[in-house]
């Protein structure tokens, strides 16, 4: 009997992949930097793929990968960026190559859906019907969890929230709109400003390189530069997320990524700024929480689509 399930996570800088057990728990791992070609790609897959799984019997796969991906035939419809040789593959395609296995079932979504899974089979969404999650890295991912199914849309976009237009006329984003929410809060966007700053000649303790975390705990220190960083980017993700509140009212709204992991000096004044935008409506307080799994490879969540599809 299929006795394993694998999970992988394609990112830009890294794949990584593990053996998932039943209770979520990573009982094997690897992970290798990601290739610049489609040609290295698949031998990368073959050596990584095929060591892990070597002497068990595989129940699935599931891969999280960055880009609009069609869950239905695995195919990734458009990746841009780094990784934008993999725009027109079909995952399913690639890990079966890759294992030499032409029977193994194969599921793949988006990276930030896949994380909502996770959440969904082993996390902060058990049990619930509506959920958001926002991913805050150096860029804003999202899913959406409606009616107890993913929020996928006529074209699969549905989800992306790091694209919320939140300043008609802000600064250009990747996905050629302007203002989009990780235009304004990301921790790439905190940093920026940290390195203004000190460009300016503020006097602050903040370094000119100084990272996102550096950003938050000179702020917990009492840097008036580092606490007006945080201020205005509370002051923006609130009122973005007090919008998907009012459109999509959830039942939780989760939080991940390196920025999530700032704790009180992100979540208090966040919490804050949502309540006063949304009581009159809502009439309740919608929980903001982290993630509750530990895991932020992407490995578990891949693994979730497995356990999810039955």
């Amino acid at each position: 009997m299929p006795d394993a399930v694998l999970g992988i996570d394609i990112g830009g800088t890294q794949i990584k992949a593990g053996l998932v057990n039943a209770a979520g728990a990573i009982e094997r791992q690897a992970r290798v930097d990601t290739p610049l070609n489609l040609a290295a790609l698949r031998d990368v897959l073959c050596e990584l793929l095929q060591g892990l799984a070597a002497d068990r019997m595989l129940r699935g796969v599931g891969v999280g990968c960055k880009g609009v991906i069609d869950p239905s035939t695995t195919r990734i419809d458009c990746q841009p960026g780094v990784m934008q040789y993999l725009e027109g593959c079909v995952l399913l395609e690639l890990v079966r190559e890759a294992l030499g296995d032409a029977n193994v079932p194969v599921y793949a979504d988006n990276d930030a859906r896949v994380a909502l899974a996770g959440e969904c089979v082993w996390g902060a969404a058990r049990g619930r019907s509506d959920a958001i999650l926002l991913t805050l890295g150096t860029g804003v991912g999202g899913a959406i969890l409606s009616g107890g199914r993913m929020l996928r849309g006529h074209g699969g976009i549905a989800g992306h929230l790091g694209h919320l237009t939140t300043d008609p006329n802000g600064s250009l984003c990747i996905c050629g709109n302007r203002g989009c929410l990780e235009t304004v809060f990301s921790a790439r966007v905190m940093e920026a400003q940290a390195f203004a700053a000190g460009h300016r000649g503020l006097v602050t303790s903040l370094a000119p390189d100084a990272s996102c975390a550096g950003v938050f705990a000179a702020a917990r220190e009492g840097d008036a530069v580092a606490r007006e960083i945080v201020r205005e980017g509370v002051f923006k993700l609130g009122g973005a997320i007090a919008g998907l509140l009012h459109a999509l009212d959830p039942e939780i709204v989760i939080l991940g990524g390196q920025v999530s992991r700032a704790g009180d000096t992100l979540f208090a004044p966040l919490a804050a700024e949502i309540r006063w935008r949304t009581r009159t409506l809502l009439r309740r307080e919608v929980p903001l929480v982290t993630t509750h799994m530990e895991d932020p490879s992407g490995i578990v969540g891949a693994a979730a689509l497995v356990f999810s599809a039955g």
